[in-house]
């Protein structure tokens, strides 16, 4: 697999890379983990986003949404799409109330978000507990601690895992879903403190923590807002965990 970093930035844009957004690619299948702030634009400069199998959303906090009301308007309107998307609508794996909260998100007014309905252009499919299928890749969502309804993601194809925490306070099922992981993908928006709230966040301890656990083989550090300091939230997780642990940045891409 080839996980490709379209934004890392934590809770809202930073002056170098969008809000949440990654591109996994296995044998020409292509899905999108999260379309916050900014990845739209992010995705259009490495491929054409009708070229996209799947969407995942994690939850819907908008650093991780935002952008799928651009994307309507992107597969809804274009004069000259690929296909007719009529015929062909994107596949979204989101939250439970994710038709409604984002069709809310795209309507202009109240009066407008009665008749409003994004079902031409995406067909969405609620999370839950049973592994799904995009292309060649399995994928199964695990529940994580935040305070709506949120997911991490294992994504395996051909004896290879990728693990996502999405956004998550620590908690047991983080162990479980990075569990001998070749690349966890962990969010840290912030340093270690007791005091930190609860089922929000990770700090760079709790990931490089879970990584420790897991058995996991390499720790990528992202969701880090601008106003965290990125070598801090590094230098706490590897005081924890000894394998190999970096940032990520937007634009660079990792073989998995």
């Amino acid at each position: 697999m080839d996980l490709t970093v379209l934004g890392c930035s934590g809770s809202y844009p930073g002056p170098d890379s969008p809000a949440s957004g990654y591109l996994v690619e296995a044998e020409g299948a292509r899905l999108v983990m999260d379309l916050g702030n900014g990845v739209l634009s992010a995705l259009q400069a490495r491929l054409d986003p009708f070229a996209v199998d799947a969407l995942l959303l994690s939850h819907l906090h908008p650093d991780h949404c935002a952008d799928v009301s651009a994307l309507t308007v992107l597969r809804r309107y274009h004069p000259a799409p690929p296909y007719d998307p009529r015929q062909r609508r994107l596949v979204v794996h989101a939250p439970s109330e994710a038709p409604d909260r984002l069709a809310a998100a795209y309507a202009p007014s109240a009066a407008e978000r009665a008749e409003t309905d994004l079902s031409d252009v995406f067909d969405f499919r609620a999370l839950g507990s049973e592994p799904f299928r995009v292309g060649p890749m399995t994928v199964t969502a695990v529940p994580v601690a935040h305070p709506c309804e949120a997911y991490g993601f294992r994504i395996e194809h051909d004896g290879v895992v990728l693990a996502y925490t999405g956004d998550t306070g620590p908690c047991p099922a983080l162990v479980d879903l990075a569990r001998d992981a070749d690349v966890l993908l962990a969010e840290a928006s912030w340093t270690h403190s007791p005091d930190r709230p609860a089922d929000l966040h990770l700090s760079g301890q709790d990931a490089g923590t879970v990584a420790a656990k897991a058995g996991v083989r390499r720790l990528l550090l992202t969701h880090v807002p601008p106003w965290t300091s990125a070598d801090a939230v590094l230098a706490e997780a590897r005081t924890v965990f000894d394998g190999p642990v970096e940032l990520v940045a937007a634009g660079r891409s990792y073989r998995i």
